[in-house]
């Protein structure tokens, strides 16, 4: 199974709704790896690698998020698989 890895750059209303931590939860539910962490600026920067499958569930879960958020554009790039094990929430900028 072809693993692939995007970073996303998540806009709207995205910290202080928990989004890092659903996001966290999320991506260990269906079997990624990678990182979350808030951007300075107000954004939510996501790492995630993984089946190319569940990567587009996830970024079809980022484009919603959590129920208080509310999103307003997530930017897509690709990157090469960096061979994380585990997903964490990060809590540096």
């Amino acid at each position: 199974m072809e693993k692939v890895a995007v970073k996303l750059l998540i806009s709207g209303r995205v910290q202080g709704v928990w989004y890092r931590g659903s996001t966290q939860e999320m991506a260990e539910a269906i079997g990624l790896t990678g990182w979350v962490r808030n951007l300075r600026d107000g954004r939510v920067e996501v790492f995630a690698e993984g089946p190319k499958s569940k990567v587009e569930e996830l970024i079809v879960w980022c484009r919603q998020g959590p129920p208080f958020a509310r999103v307003t554009e997530v930017e897509k790039h690709r990157r090469e698989p960096e061979g994380y094990t585990d997903f964490q929430a990060r809590y540096d900028y």
